[in-house]
């Protein structure tokens, strides 16, 4: 049944983001912090102003985006989940791994923080405490980047399972989290770029944060050719040179919300 359903999911996506006419175009599996933060928006335009090449954005988590790059139904993916990301390649769906920016990842919670994580010394700590107060936390819960960096923090914590009345896995992208985090007064785990995107409609507040643990680097992969040759290759090169490059380093560096910068250049500082 859930192979039937990312079946049809993978049909429907792919039928949305068809192009009219005969235009040059590559398909992007990527993250939702990627285009919630309007990074992407950013991005994009400019490479298809300089190139004539349509960039069709398919923004999912982390494992869905992988799994779309595994089935060959993008041309490249750009993701936040290193092991899983190795694994990609090491399986022989991806090739030409590399770096492209980085943020970190940030413990957000009510004023009050009830649970008294920004107290804590490590992230162990402050996990622990979430857990040993009962305190309502947001799971994304979907495979996400995001999520598999908070299954790790769990672990850290020596709770491999968290589950109760307390531990909600709501299955949804990183916007929505943040806006049922805030409307239960709960705490979650977000990426710090899209908590910038979305910060001034929120009453979370960032309680723990710059700890070495919740660095979040992104990378780019192209989809491997020889197990998918119809893959758009020679755009998707075009599009990483892009993004690698001293161009889009510097739109990724200068890129900023409410004058805060939201991800950090990697290749070009």
């Amino acid at each position: 049944m859930n192979d039937l359903i990312h079946s049809l999911f993978t049909t429907l996506i792919i039928f949305i983001a068809a192009p009219l006419g005969a235009e040059e175009y590559l398909r992007l599996a990527t993250t939702t912090s990627t285009e919630n933060s309007g990074l992407l928006a950013e991005l994009n335009p400019v490479f298809e102003k300089k190139t004539g090449i349509k960039v069709h954005v398919i923004a999912v988590g982390t494992g869905k985006a992988l799994r779309l790059g595994r089935d060959g139904d993008v041309d490249l993916v750009m993701v936040h989940a290193p092991v899983a990301e190795m694994a990609f390649v090491e399986q022989g769906s991806g090739i030409e791994r590399q770096p492209v920016m980085h943020n970190d990842f940030v413990i957000l919670g009510p004023p009050d923080d009830s649970a008294g994580i920004s107290e804590a010394s490590t992230v162990a700590q402050a996990f622990r405490r979430i857990q040993n107060t009962s305190s309502t936390f947001v799971s994304r819960g979907d495979d996400s980047g995001t999520h598999k960096k908070e299954k790790q923090l769990w672990a850290l914590a020596g709770l491999e399972n968290p589950s109760g009345k307390w531990y909600l896995a709501v299955g949804q992208g990183m916007g929505q989290v943040l806006r049922i985090a805030d409307e239960k007064l709960a705490y979650t785990l977000s990426d710090r770029g899209t908590y910038l995107a979305f910060s001034d409609k929120l009453l979370l507040q960032i309680l723990f944060e710059n700890a070495d643990e919740l660095i979040n680097p992104y990378h780019v992969i192209l989809v491997n050719p020889e197990k998918h040759p119809h893959t758009k290759t020679n755009l998707a090169k075009k599009y990483v040179a892009f993004i690698t490059g001293p161009e889009g380093q510097a739109l990724i560096r200068d890129f900023k919300v409410n004058g805060k910068q939201l991800f950090h250049p990697d290749v070009i500082k």
